[in-house]
This record gives structure tokens, sequence and C-alpha cells, in this order.
């Protein structure tokens, strides 16, 4: 008996230890999906002119599913410590709905970068044309070119058909005058101190790395999620076959528990003693020691018949 008991206590700080170490791991991976999703965002937001409104979903859900998971592993925590059951369970369905959740981010972020090269092109194009017209697109189209170390979209003279001192009929055919955001060195102008000169320009356009610091971020959203997801659809698996051991694990510990209780004479409907021998509900009382003494024992002697 001894033995069993110390394999159930065994099995029991088994799978409560088990279950505080995955909620853990699910812990760091909130911190880590956080992580992800918010520098994303920034990215997105840097160049913000650029990319559609609908491209910071899928970051910003990342970010949500990042604090959903860390409020679902407290919970798990909770539930093991506590060893109930029904929180046990309460947080595999939980972690079940966020499974669903990053799922959901992982589709979107595979449709998002089907869409980058098409938004781009587009986005760029136009921000080009309203360079001279609109101080905000000029500041983006700045950033961009002088962050990436880039000029133009494909290249430097997509300038020509946008930029307004490329309207000037005294330039030749081949110059192309471009912003100095374009330029990857400057120097004043000897006639004008007012003016500088750009010694070396950009040599390829900023839609090639557009591209690729956009789909990269689209597919870490989705391979993380998709990663993750899976993780979390085994942790899932775990909660459930921990809630079971627990549940079964506690089923046997009361059974036991009950067994003995019989064993010594008490009778587990309503948590009463079983009444007393002497007592007048089992209709027999037993007489007491000083009772039998105080009496004394009658002898009975036969007379014989008497002789007439």
């Amino acid at each position: 008996m001894a033995n069993r008991d110390l394999q159930l206590n065994s099995g029991m700080r088994c799978a409560k230890y088990m279950l505080i170490i995955v909620s853990f791991m699910f812990a760091l991976t909130a911190i880590l999906l956080i992580m992800v999703g918010t520098t994303i965002q920034a990215i997105f937001g840097d160049f913000s002119l650029f990319i559609d409104g609908h491209f910071s979903s899928p970051p910003a859900l990342l970010i949500a599913i990042g604090f959903i998971l860390i409020a679902v592993a407290t919970l798990g925590a909770y539930g093991a410590v506590k060893e109930s059951v029904m929180v046990i369970n309460l947080y595999g369905v939980c972690l079940f709905l966020v499974f669903i959740l990053e799922v959901s981010a992982a589709i979107a972020a595979f449709v998002m970068q089907s869409q980058v090269k098409g938004m781009l092109m587009r986005t760029m194009h136009q921000a080009l044309a309203e360079y001279d017209h609109d101080p905000y697109v000029a500041a983006g189209v700045d950033f961009m070119q002088s962050g990436l170390e880039c000029c133009g979209v494909n290249q430097p003279e997509d300038w020509k058909d946008y930029y307004e001192p490329n309207k000037n009929s005294t330039l030749d055919a081949d110059d192309v005058v471009v912003p100095n955001s374009c330029c990857g060195s400057l120097a004043e102008d000897i006639n004008d101190s007012s003016q500088v000169t750009c010694l070396q320009t950009f040599d390829y356009g900023c839609f090639r790395k557009m591209n690729f610091i956009v789909s990269q971020s689209a597919m870490l959203i989705a391979t993380g999620a998709t990663t993750v997801a899976f993780v979390q659809l085994l942790g899932v698996l775990c909660a459930f076959m921990l809630a079971k051991t627990l549940r079964r694990n506690k089923s046997i510990r009361e059974a036991r528990r009950w067994q003995l209780q019989q064993s010594l004479g008490v009778l587990i409907s309503g948590g009463k003693m079983a009444p007393p021998q002497n007592s007048a509900v089992t209709g027999y009382q037993q007489l007491d020691n000083s009772e039998k003494a105080g009496h004394e024992p009658y002898t009975y002697t036969p007379q014989s018949p008497s002789v007439n």
C-alpha cells in the first residue's frame, strides 16, 4: 500500500511539473512573438508611405496573440499548482483558440506575401510622381533612398519622368537630375555655397531592397506563426492528457481514502461516525461491568417432596 501511494504521488508531481514547464515555454514563446510582431510593425511604420494599411494587420495580430498566450500560460501554471482538472481543461481549450488565431495570422501573411510586388510597384511610382507636390511624400522617399542607399524604383533614370528639374530643356538627353537623397556623397558648389553637388549617385533602384524587406517580414510572420501553432497543438494534447492523468490519480487517491475509512469503521455517507453498539439506534444495549458485578448469583436448590 505504501509503495502504491508513493507511485501515485510521484505521478501527480510529474504531471504537475510537466505542465508548469510547458506553460513556462509558452510564456517565452509569447514574448518572442511580441518582439517579432513589434519589430515588423516598426519596419512597416517606417515605410508606411509604400505599404498599404491592411499589411499592418498580421503583425498586430501576432502581438495580440503574444499577450493572450502569456495569460493562457499563467492560467496553465495556476491549474497545475492547484491540481485543478477544470482549470487545466480550460487551459487546453484556450490554447486551441490561440492555435486558431495563429493559423489565421499565418494564412494572412502568406496571402500578403503574394501581393508585395504589385503593391510596391504601384506605391513607389505614385510616390515619385507626387514628390514635388507633397512634402510628406518627399520626406518618405528621401528616407527610403538615403536609408536603403538606392535611387528611383528600378534605377536612377526613373526620376527623369517625375522630377521637376529634369523638364529643363537645357539638359542633355542622357542627363538625369536626382534628389540629394540619391547621392552617396555630396560637395558644396564652387559657384554657389548654398547649393550642393552630387559626386556619386546610388546605382540601384529601391524596389529590389523594399521587396526583400517586406517579403521577408511577411515570411517571418507566416513561418513563425505556423511553427508556434503546431507546437501549441501538441500543448493542447498534452494539457488534456495531463488533465486526464490528474483526474485518474485523484480518483484512485479518493478510492483508497474511502477504503481506509471503511477499514476504520467510518461511514462515508454524510461523514458521520457509525453509532455505538450500546446505543438505542442499534436496539441492543450491553451491560457495563459494574452492573454485572452488582448482583449476586442466584443458587437454585431443588426441594425433595415431603413424605407423609
